[in-house]
């Protein structure tokens, strides 16, 4: 499939199936987030698979937006290995790494069949310390991961891009 049909593809999941994940595509979904390109390539990221029944009814307490999904992704950074910007203040990589990782991690689900929906309806720090996560990273996104429901579709405002002249300014 050509990259850009593989983009157009992707949406976001909001109504999985109860069909697990088979373990070898659930490994080449977090192989593709480890060949992420990240700062300096010190792969600041952290990813923790959250499956126990548990920990689902505990995200579920936390937000509504888990959607079934019996597998879901919390992504974190280590705020000891992001890469810190020397020429400016407070400028750091650990989202922007956090973001390239999700990216991967979305498409290569996408071409696997697994659907994804990339969440910040949480809060973060509660849901941090709910799932163990140690106080130095930083907990950006979940991402419940899944087989969609048959009648799940995408939302109206999937295919509604602006036109590109809106968003791209050639200097």
């Amino acid at each position: 499939m050509e990259f850009i049909e593989l983009a157009k593809k992707r949406y976001s999941v909001r109504k999985f199936t109860n069909q697990p994940i088979e373990k070898e595509k659930l490994d080449l979904i977090l192989e593709a987030g480890n060949i992420a390109p990240t700062a300096k390539n010190d792969q600041s990221q952290r990813i923790y698979v959250v499956r126990d029944e548990a920990l689902l009814a505990k995200l579920n307490e936390l937000t509504p937006c888990i959607f079934g999904s019996k597998t879901v992704l919390a992504i974190a950074y280590d705020t000891a290995v992001d890469f810190k910007n020397p020429f400016e203040e407070g400028i750091r990589s650990g989202e922007q790494d956090v973001s390239i990782v999700a990216t991967h991690i979305m498409l290569e689900a996408t071409e696997l069949g697994i659907g994804s929906i990339w969440l910040n309806y949480f809060p973060n720090t509660k849901t941090a310390e709910a799932l163990g996560i140690p106080s130095n990273e930083k907990l950006v996104l979940l991402m419940p991961l899944g087989y969609a429901a048959e009648d799940c579709v995408p939302s109206p405002n999937h295919e509604k891009c602006k036109p590109i002249e809106e968003t791209v300014r050639y200097l």
